[in-house]
C-alpha cells in the first residue's frame, strides 16, 4: 500500500498526446502509439528518464546503415527465403511481451539458488524496479529520436541518400510492427536488464539450465545454461521478425546492462551493506 501511495502521480495515467510528424492536411496512420507518455514517468531507481539515453542512431549515409538495412530486409521479410526455420521459430517465440515471458526464468533461478522468502522477494522486486526503469529509459530514447521502423525505411529506401539501400515498396515484416519508434530495441533492453540484475547478484556463471515456453510459439520449449546466449537470442529474434536493426539491438543491450547494474547498486540494499556506509 505504501508503494502504491508513493507512486500516485508518477505519470503512468497520463493520456496519450503523441503528435506524428506531419504537415497540415497530410494523412498519417491512425492507430494510437504505445507508451508515448512513458518518457515522462517518474523512475524508481534512475535519477531521470534520460539518465541512460544513448547517442543518436547511426547516420543513414553510413556503411553500417546499409549493412543493417539490407540484413533485416533479407531476413526479416514475411516472405524471406533466407531466414532459417530456427530463426523463424526464435522470432515467433519472442513476439510475447513483458512479464509473461521473463518472470518464469526469474522464479526458476530463485528456486535453484534456494532463496528464502525474503531473498526471493528482494530478487523479484529488483527485477520489477529495473524492468520498469528500463521501459522508461527505452521509451525516452524512442520518442526522443523517433527513428523509423524497417517497414518504413525499406518502403522508402530511395530517400535516405544511401545508394546501397534499394527500396521495396511492398515489404512486410514477419509479424505486425509494434506501434512505437524503433531505436533502441525494447525487447533487447528488457532481456539485458534482467540478466544484468541476475549477474550482478549471483555472478555470470553457475546458473542452472533454464527452460521457457511462449504463448506466441505453442509447443516449443527453449533452454539455456548461459544467460548471454539468451540475450543474444532475443536480440537476433527482433532482426528475424523484421522489427529492429542490429545496431539498435546492440544499443538496447548496452542500456540494459547499465540499468540492471545501477538498480542493484542503488536500491533495496541488504541491511548489512546499508549500515556499513
Amino acid at each position: 500500500m505504501r508503494l502504491l501511495e508513493a507512486r500516485l502521480g508518477d505519470g503512468s495515467d497520463a493520456l496519450d498526446a503523441y503528435r506524428p510528424q506531419s504537415k497540415p492536411g497530410v494523412y498519417v496512420p491512425t492507430p494510437i502509439t504505445v507508451a508515448s507518455m512513458w518518457p515522462k514517468l517518474n523512475p524508481f531507481a534512475m535519477q531521470s528518464p534520460s539518465q541512460f539515453r544513448p547517442q543518436p542512431p547511426i547516420s543513414l549515409q553510413s556503411e553500417q546503415w546499409a549493412t543493417d538495412y539490407n540484413e533485416i530486409k533479407l531476413y526479416g521479410s514475411r516472405t524471406s527465403t533466407r531466414r532459417s526455420a530456427r530463426q523463424t521459430e526464435d522470432a515467433r517465440f519472442w513476439l510475447a511481451p513483458g512479464p509473461i515471458i521473463y518472470y518464469p526464468l526469474v522464479r526458476q533461478i530463485a528456486a535453484a539458488k534456494g532463496l528464502d522468502v525474503l531473498e526471493s522477494a528482494r530478487l523479484l522486486a529488483l527485477i520489477a524496479v529495473a524492468r520498469s526503469d528500463a521501459f522508461i529509459a527505452v521509451f525516452d530514447a524512442k520518442y526522443h529520436y523517433e527513428f523509423w521502423r524497417p517497414i518504413t525505411a525499406i518502403r522508402n529506401g530511395d530517400i535516405d541518400d544511401n545508394p546501397a539501400t534499394e527500396l521495396d515498396a511492398t515489404w512486410l515484416p514477419l509479424a505486425d510492427t509494434p506501434m512505437h519508434p524503433e531505436y533502441p530495441c525494447a525487447h533487447c533492453i528488457m532481456a539485458s536488464t534482467i540478466v544484468s540484475v541476475l549477474e550482478s547478484l549471483f555472478g555470470a556463471a553457475g546458473f542452472p539450465e533454464l527452460s521457457l515456453t511462449s504463448p506466441t510459439a505453442p509447443g516449443i520449449t527453449h533452454r539455456w545454461t548461459d544467460l548471454k546466449r539468451l540475450v543474444d537470442e532475443v536480440s537476433e529474434a527482433r532482426i528475424w521478425a523484421g522489427f529492429d536493426y542490429r545496431f539498435s539491438t546492440r544499443i538496447g543491450n548496452e542500456m540494459g546492462r547499465k540499468i540492471g547494474e545501477y538498480t542493484v547498486k542503488t536500491v533495496m540494499q541488504p541491511k548489512a551493506l546499508v549500515g556499513a556506509r
